[in-house]
């Protein structure tokens, strides 16, 4: 479940914002969450946030890809209701 628990950790950074507020929400360190973002990133091959030392923004790639992580996370969710 690793790659689903990466998405919805992307997607929940992106809702709050930042690393920092991911991680508040998700109990882990920023590092942490940074990190599993890059992960992420890697197995994808492609930059999928624009990060400065101030914000972080989504690249066009990483626009592509939140839209099908929202479905999945959808997916998953609708799966277990079942």
């Amino acid at each position: 479940m690793q790659a689903t628990d990466d998405i919805a950790i992307f997607v929940r950074t992106i809702d709050l914002g930042s690393f920092a507020a991911a991680s508040a929400d998700t109990g882990l360190t920023a590092s942490a969450v940074a990190r599993i973002v890059t992960r992420l990133e890697a197995r994808l091959g492609a930059k999928l946030l624009a990060r400065t030392t101030r914000r972080l923004s989504l690249t066009q790639e990483g626009e592509v890809y939140l839209v099908h992580a929202r479905a999945i996370m959808v997916a998953v969710e609708l799966a277990a209701a079942e």
